[in-house]
């Protein structure tokens, strides 16, 4: 899929000529740039590629990719497709077309995919080691090996390519790490980033940019969900520990904890919660959503908003997001309206890789959103992304 295009830069502005336009290359690089800011992915690609001037100018605005998911499904390990390091790419504002990225290479293709964020997919590669790629410019970063531990459990690679973890002074062999919970959070002009995973019940590991091994966070009980925005870090624990850790410093440093919640005796089992995200919108506030099974068919969610009281940390029900939309796979929120591409107040997840389905908070219905038919094409796995462009 070819984003970044190279084209003759034109002058920067074009007057128009009396009442009429003589080209369209006569349009105002302002007025341009107010068109291109409202356009969807696919019909910002169709206006840059009028002519070269307008390319040039599409280069000063973003579309509005970023406000829509798209599905990447990876390519198969040893398939006879010639394109099989490739990824196909389904954006669902296209429902009728499918892209195809530029070859990734064969490690890529034997890769598993851990998190996104953008464009940049944390992979890990049959030997257990990760590194980030963007799937549009091709830009890699390798992250130190996953037994580079600073801290008190100790990771040795065998001979056998397997992994010996060392805790409190008690060994256990492993044929593989089990990377739980992996966070990925980079800064797309900087390629600042950090890459965040669980080690086991009670230990956090994070690697940033210029750091060549990985370092440890313990937080004496088992965590849940891990979520990372402006340089925190908020860790939620099954048992209803909450912590939050300030990154914006050398070292990270605590800087609240508590209980959430009151009364739940319950296990998540028992209230048939299959799944628990926490999530800071786009306002700030953070929310705890349960996702339920109520049957074989049929799915629900609970949103609670956390609220301090005195040292702990209590929950309300919520029943609205109002403007916002959660994208529970994601793990985000986003500002939607019911005449953009989301649906406001409501809860999008997946199922089966490629299913899409969407919950209404107020009616507390479900309904499926995309159904994407693999039956003809040869692939290992799916994940939706939100999608990120450079505009060169």
């Amino acid at each position: 899929m070819e984003i970044n295009e190279k084209h003759d830069k034109p002058n920067s502005h074009k007057p128009l000529r009396g009442d009429t336009l003589s080209s369209c290359s006569d349009l105002p690089i302002d007025l341009l740039n107010l068109v291109f800011k409202r356009l969807s992915f696919p019909n910002f690609q169709r206006a840059k590629s009028v002519c070269r001037f307008w390319h040039s100018a599409s280069r000063q605005s973003v579309p509005k990719h970023s406000q829509f998911f798209w599905l990447v499904l990876f390519p198969k390990e040893n398939n006879n497709n010639n394109n099989s390091s490739s990824c196909t790419l389904f954006n669902p504002e296209e429902a009728d077309k499918l892209y195809r990225t530029q070859d990734l290479g064969l490690e890529f293709a034997k890769s598993f995919c851990m998190a996104t964020y953008g464009s940049w997919f944390l992979m890990r590669d049959p030997r257990q080691n990760l590194y980030i790629v963007n799937i549009f410019t091709h830009e890699r970063i390798n992250l130190p090996p996953v037994e580079s531990q600073l801290g008190r459990i100790k990771i040795k690679r065998t001979v056998d390519d397997g992994f010996r973890i060392t805790a409190h002074g008690v060994g256990y062999k492993f044929i593989r790490i089990i990377i739980q919970s992996p966070v990925l959070w980079i800064d797309e002009k900087t390629k600042d980033y950090i890459v965040l995973w669980k080690v086991s019940e009670s230990c956090i590991v994070y690697s940033r940019k210029g750091e060549t091994s990985w370092k440890q966070i313990h937080v004496t009980w088992d965590c849940c969900s891990m979520f990372y925005k402006d340089h925190k870090l908020y860790l939620l624990g099954f048992s209803s520990y909450f912590k939050i850790f300030d990154f914006s410093g050398a070292i990270p440093q605590q800087t609240s904890s508590g209980v959430i919640g009151e009364g739940f005796h319950l296990t998540h089992l028992e209230r048939g919660v299959v799944a628990t995200k926490l999530v800071v919108t786009v306002t700030g506030q953070i929310l705890k959503i349960e996702k339920i099974r109520m049957n074989s068919k049929a799915w629900s969610f609970r949103v609670f908003k956390m609220v301090s009281s005195g040292l702990f940390k209590k929950q309300e029900v919520v029943s609205s997001m109002g403007d916002e939309t959660l994208l529970f796979d994601q793990g985000i929120t986003v500002l939607a309206n019911d005449t953009d591409v989301f649906i406001r107040d409501s809860i999008y997840f997946s199922l089966n890789e490629t299913d899409i389905f969407v919950f209404h908070l107020k009616t507390q219905k479900t309904e499926p959103l995309h159904k994407f038919d693999r039956s003809s094409a040869q692939f290992s796995g799916a994940r939706w992304f939100l999608p990120s462009f450079t505009q060169n």
